[in-house]
């Protein structure tokens, strides 16, 4: 089919989206929208800039012909900065199918639907959500409630059994989210190519190497340095440092006497506080207004709290003792 084809059904698919349509790119999921589809361009406004983006024929043109080519699919972190856009317009055409979850713009002959396509994200937002089941989830709302039931700007000022309540929910939080973050890094080494940050709402990260080394046995390293000139006893202990002293005055390699291997890791590039700080503020509005009887609920906690607290209290043996002797 030639382009010119493919264009105008994706012009066609493109103006029959709702006026209210957000759309989300694929690797970073930023919003926007459609503000204009015209003959040789499609017009975009990202939520939170002014002003629009134009998106290209020729650009389109330029995707097109790869996805065409990748017979795997498209690798979605192939795309070059800002033109992410592309590929989620681009999987408006019903035979060009997106995963988000693989990271993938395929060519094919079955009509698909966009996955990042919302015919009003506002309506998506206020939908029953399913609460996830895993510890860190639940550790996180303990932690939450307990914050807000102490000040934690005045540690000073908390009983000790508050602060040890603080404490175990911090180390239990810290312990599992480090288990899901080790699961998510697993992923994102799959995904992430060297260089190539990759932006998500709250920041960014990219893949890089860190370099590892550890000498080789003691007799080959010293056998070695001695055939190069150095005396045992400068390098006797073989200490890194003393041996890479030794290493600048020969022709010995650093692979010669240093098993070295690569590990991959992801790493923290950029934090966006300011967005982390409006997204947060929302979450508070939202649990401000989900319940009217708030103060209710809030006492049937404490009177369920209360419970639990008596059913688990501890006594000493000495009082278990006393008591038991009326």
């Amino acid at each position: 089919m030639p382009f010119s084809a493919s264009w105008h059904t994706l012009l066609d698919h493109a103006e029959e989206l709702p006026s209210d349509a957000t759309l989300l790119t694929p690797l970073s999921r930023n919003p926007f929208r459609l503000t204009d589809v015209q003959e040789h361009r499609i017009l975009i406004a990202y939520r939170d800039d002014e002003g629009t983006v134009p998106l290209q024929r020729e650009q389109f043109e330029t995707l097109l012909q790869r996805v065409q080519d990748a017979q795997a699919g498209f690798e979605l972190d192939r795309l070059p900065p800002d033109t992410e856009p592309y590929a989620t317009v681009l999987s408006l055409h019903p035979r060009f199918e997106l995963d988000d979850r693989e990271g993938t713009l395929t060519a094919t002959e079955t009509p698909t639907s966009s996955p990042l396509v919302a015919a009003h994200e506002v309506a998506s937002e206020t939908t029953d959500r399913d609460e996830p089941d895993i510890p860190v989830y639940a550790d996180a709302l303990l932690l939450i409630d307990a914050l807000e039931r102490h000040d934690p700007t005045d540690l000073d000022g908390m009983d000790t059994p508050a602060l040890v309540n603080l404490y175990t929910l911090l180390s239990d939080v810290q312990r599992n989210a480090n288990d899901l973050r080790q699961a998510v890094r697993g992923l994102l080494l799959d995904r992430l190519h060297h260089d190539q940050p990759v932006s998500g709402q709250y920041g960014s990260v990219q893949r890089t190497a860190r370099r590892n080394r550890s000498l080789k046995d003691d007799e080959e390293v010293l056998a070695l340095l001695e055939d190069a000139g150095i005396d045992r006893e400068r390098v006797t202990t073989v200490d890194s440092s003393k041996v890479d002293d030794a290493l600048a005055v020969t022709e010995l390699a650093e692979s010669d006497v240093y098993d070295i291997t690569e590990s991959e890791y992801v790493r923290k590039a950029e934090v966006d506080e300011e967005r982390k700080e409006t997204r947060l503020q929302g979450l508070k509005d939202q649990l401000a207004a989900t319940d009217e009887n708030t103060e209710e609920l809030q006492q049937e906690i404490e009177e369920l709290e209360a419970r639990i607290d008596d059913l688990t209290s501890f006594e000493s043996g000495t009082t278990f003792h006393t008591s038991s002797k009326g």
